[in-house]
This record gives C-alpha cells, sequence and structure tokens, in this order.
C-alpha cells in the first residue's frame, strides 16, 4: 500500500498562524519546511499539534492582555 498523503494546516481558528512571528521565525512554516520530503511520525504530527496550540494560545493571551491595557487607559498604564 503507498503511503497517504495528507498537508497539516498551520490555522487556529480564525487566526493564521503562518503569519505569526517568535524570535524573528514563522515558526509553523520553518518546522514543516526543516521535514520538507520526509514522512513525518505520528510523533512529528502531535509535536506539531502541541505548536500550533501553544501559538494559538499565546495568540488569544496577548488580545486579552491588549484589552487589558487598553481598558486600563492604555500604554503606558497609569
Amino acid at each position: 500500500m503507498p503511503p497517504r498523503k495528507s498537508s497539516l494546516s498551520c490555522s487556529y481558528g480564525f487566526t493564521n498562524l503562518r503569519e505569526s512571528h517568535v524570535g524573528g521565525y514563522q515558526v509553523c512554516q520553518k518546522w514543516l519546511k526543516d521535514r520538507r520530503g520526509r514522512q513525518l511520525s505520528r510523533e512529528d504530527i502531535a509535536h506539531y499539534q502541541k505548536i500550533v496550540n501553544a501559538i494559538g494560545e499565546t495568540i488569544r493571551l496577548m488580545g486579552e492582555v491588549d484589552e487589558a491595557i487598553e481598558s486600563a487607559g492604555g500604554w503606558p498604564m497609569k
């Protein structure tokens, strides 16, 4: 039986994680690019899912921080 091909999405809800940068890197794209041409193991896929979830949660928390700053009168907070 030939190996199945699939594509991994780099999205979390309505937020496109492909555009998310951490330390100057587009994390999802770099992770996938570094593994181009090889078959991903179940462990690889589970690790990728953790990366996507961590970035998604970080984006969500950043939104909460931004809202808190705005409701406190903006930056710098008084």
